[in-house]
């Protein structure tokens, strides 16, 4: 096998490649990791049945309640002493997800990001901003250093007001915006309040990571911000933000397929879909060594398009839809499952979660988490100024553990539960 760029290789040596990486994968994460092991015995297949990418099927699959079972380490295929970087992120459960990193596993990233900005056209000459809320935080420290290895000058990730934020993008001359969906809605709304025109700033592309945008958003952004968009796709549970990335087509987003299989698969029956025909991603890790996932369930709506980018770009596009085929909620980028809300709320309010409603709220740009409680004899119990104290200590502690804005509110009682 050749060791120049992937991007080179024929056809026939691109699965070749794969296919030796998965076996790599596979053997490691059955050799080293009790829990894929006897998930694949389970299954009655072991790695050297695994003859070819087609044979992906005989294969488990990984879930999210999967991360939180085996909290914290039990998910390793490396020992502690070879991990460098422990990163956490909200689970569906009590217990978050835990991932580790070794430092290969980090150089990696640092070249996948890296590729993901370069086909955003983004360079030396650059000045790039990071700014995402607290829940993505792990994600901007990996723009921040691709960005660096590419010779770009950096503003790292710090939350700060809109009206701070615009104030760097315009005295640091930021060429570069790398944001959530509601950030740069934020600013292109600031933008047009303050009627300020392309003339005030250097900026010039936008980098929006975290949510599917919808080409009437991308528009919008685009004509009152003055900028370009790209999108990135990423995951919490690996520190990659940009698995998948726009190149200057926009018409898709290509996926690092040297780093990751991409599979479609039909989320009621679970079978692998044909290209062109949408159902719910599935990705397994290439090279990945501290934290294998082994066909691990997204729950993010996708189809893989079947016919070759404009831009002239081998590796495989997948077409997001804003749908989803698990009950997780997207907050800003931040990926909330019912489990979780209700787990703390169970942990501090004298209420049952049945009939408790949580949803996705957006006030211009301001997305939040608002649960609705129905209202007992038991909370009316004390004095409103305790009431109203439990509630805002109960906010506190869902921003706290989830990362993102919450309010919950008091309503006549309802029937039943639903998760918006």
């Amino acid at each position: 096998m050749r060791t120049d760029d992937f991007l080179e290789y024929t056809p026939e040596e691109k699965i070749q490649l794969q296919l030796e990486r998965l076996q790599s994968t596979l053997n490691r994460a059955y050799r080293q990791v009790n829990f894929h092991r006897h998930r694949m015995n389970a299954a009655a297949v072991e790695p050297g049945q695994i003859e070819s990418l087609d044979d992906m099927s005989l294969l488990p699959f990984l879930e999210r309640s999967d991360f939180s079972e085996h909290y914290p380490y039990e998910l390793f295929a490396m020992p502690l002493r070879d991990i460098v970087r422990i990163h956490t992120a909200p689970g569906i459960s009590r217990n978050p997800t835990v991932s580790g990193y070794t430092s290969q596993d980090l150089d990696m990233w640092r070249r996948i990001t890296a590729r993901a900005l370069t086909a955003a056209s983004v360079s030396a000459h650059d000045i790039l901003q990071v700014a995402f809320n607290q829940g993505l935080a792990n994600w901007g420290r990996d723009y921040k250093d691709s960005a660096e290895d590419i010779g770009v000058s950096v503003i790292p990730n710090t939350q700060l007001s809109i009206d701070k934020q615009f104030m760097i993008l315009r005295d640091y001359k930021t060429t570069v915006l790398v944001t959530t969906p509601a950030m740069a809605f934020q600013l292109a709304d600031y933008m047009h309040r303050m009627q300020v025109g392309p003339a005030a700033l250097n900026l010039h592309t936008m980098i929006i990571a975290g949510e599917t945008i919808s080409d009437g958003f991308r528009k919008d952004i685009e004509e009152r911000a003055f900028v370009t968009c790209w999108l990135h796709y990423g995951l919490s549970e690996v520190p990659g933000p940009a698995i998948a990335f726009e190149c200057s087509a926009h018409d898709g987003l290509h996926i690092s397929e040297d780093h990751f299989l991409a599979e479609i698969i039909d989320p009621e029956t679970k079978a692998i879909l044909p290209p062109g025909e949408t159902g719910e991603l599935v990705l397994t890790t290439l090279t990945t060594r501290a934290f294998p996932l082994i066909r691990f369930r997204t729950g993010d709506s996708a189809r893989i398009m079947e016919a070759p980018c404009p831009c002239g770009s081998p590796l495989a596009r997948i077409q997001l839809f804003p749908e989803r085929t698990d009950d997780i909620m997207k907050v800003d980028g931040v990926k909330i499952h019912s489990r979780q809300v209700c787990n703390i709320l169970e942990d501090t309010l004298p209420v049952t979660t049945e009939q408790i409603t949580c949803r996705v709220t957006d006030d211009k740009g301001n997305k939040q988490l608002e649960i609705l409680i129905p209202m007992n004899d038991e909370i009316f119990s004390d004095e409103i100024k305790e009431i109203e104290k439990l509630l805002r200590k109960t906010e506190h502690r869902l921003r706290e553990d989830l990362g993102v804005a919450v309010l919950i509110r008091l309503v006549e009682p309802t029937s039943r539960r639903s998760f918006e």
